[in-house]
């Protein structure tokens, strides 16, 4: 009886003890949020975009005039971040997890997809990077955890789920960006430029926007992984994306049809580049202006419709269809001429650089 009544004491004071001083447990879950924040934070960086302004008498005043998320993807110092969150900048500074400060070189930008590159000069054990995941292989309704600056509070993490894929968004430029990851983890001004990692914390994505009337509640969306693996090789080695082209100056009919032309759906040639992948593959522009009312028309182009078998009414369509693709890719363009339905093969080539 005596040592039960001893056990039973010692385990009324150990109930005792846990209820007053607590005894932390996680779900598993919650243990891989910790342990994904605790890998990944260190790679994750705040970007600010110093503008430079003069005063009366012209002397440089600097002003920050945005900032926002990078992440370190090697050990040179590479950051990958949004365009518009170094767009314009006369200066960037490059705050590691650390508080450390770094000056920050713009090595590239893609204003299409809202990319850019930027290198830091930094210890190489002052911050930690992150690996690139397959955008591919995502399905909707898989937990993401998006790491960023929200309003200048550093180092946050938010969690949720993919809620949508292939979406489409309009760049600063107005070109689209399709593919586009939409998920509800909260991405507030400041986590543009930052990861969207998966459950592994590897990077399936690059936040990018937000839609919503009250910061982070709304549709946060993420550039695709796969996007960024695919231009990133230019942007280091040139400073661009090199991307084909088909060499034409077109006019979308939608707009004639306007002024009352009665035209087939698509883009009139107005002009052929010499030596382009268009004039290559024998495509024709205007042969002759006419007035229209009060407007002059080019008049005669081949009156392209579809590049392969996919309709193409507008520039957006046509940049979309050319410009994913890659130099010496081959495609089918079908077209009007003379009232008659055409096709030829075109072999792009690069656009040259302007």
């Amino acid at each position: 009886m005596f040592p039960s009544r001893h056990l039973f004491l010692f385990l009324v004071l150990v109930f005792c003890f846990t209820q007053v001083h607590g005894v932390t447990s996680y779900s598993v879950d919650e243990q891989e949020n910790i342990s994904i924040y605790a890998k990944s934070s260190r790679a994750v960086v705040n970007i600010s975009n110093i503008a430079v302004n003069y005063d009366f008498y012209y002397r440089a005043i600097p002003a920050e005039s945005g900032s926002g998320t990078g992440f370190l993807i090697n050990k040179s110092g590479i950051i990958v971040t949004n365009f518009h969150v170094v767009e314009n900048a006369s200066k960037l500074v490059v705050t590691l997890s650390d508080n450390s400060q770094w000056p920050g070189k713009l090595v590239g930008a893609d204003p299409n997809n809202d990319l850019a590159i930027v290198r830091i000069q930094a210890p190489a054990e002052s911050y930690d990077v992150l690996k690139f995941s397959h955008s591919n292989d995502i399905v909707v309704g898989q937990k993401v955890l998006a790491l960023g600056n929200p309003f200048g509070l550093r180092q946050t993490l938010t969690t949720g789920i993919i809620s949508a894929l292939g979406r489409t968004i309009a760049a600063k430029n107005g070109r689209k960006i399709e593919g586009i990851i939409q998920t509800d983890a909260a991405i507030n001004p400041g986590n543009s430029g930052g990861p969207l990692l998966d459950s592994e914390g590897n990077v399936i994505g690059i936040n990018t926007a937000i839609i919503g009337s009250a910061g982070s509640v709304g549709i946060g969306f993420a550039v695709p992984s796969n996007t960024a693996l695919r231009i990133l090789p230019d942007l280091l080695k040139y400073g661009y994306v090199r991307r084909p082209w088909l060499g034409i100056e077109p006019i979308p009919t939608v707009y004639l049809r306007r002024i009352g032309i009665d035209i087939q759906e698509g883009l009139l040639i107005a002009r052929v580049v010499n030596g382009a992948s268009a004039d290559n593959a024998g495509l024709r522009g205007a042969s002759k202006t006419v007035k229209v009312g009060r407007y002059k028309v080019p008049w005669g182009g081949d009156i392209i419709t579809h590049i392969n078998e996919t309709p193409v009414a507008s520039m957006e369509d046509l940049a979309q269809q050319i410009e994913t693709r890659k130099s010496g890719e081959k495609v089918t363009v079908h077209f009007i001429r003379l009232k008659k339905v055409h096709s030829v093969v075109v072999e792009l080539i690069l656009r040259p650089r302007s």
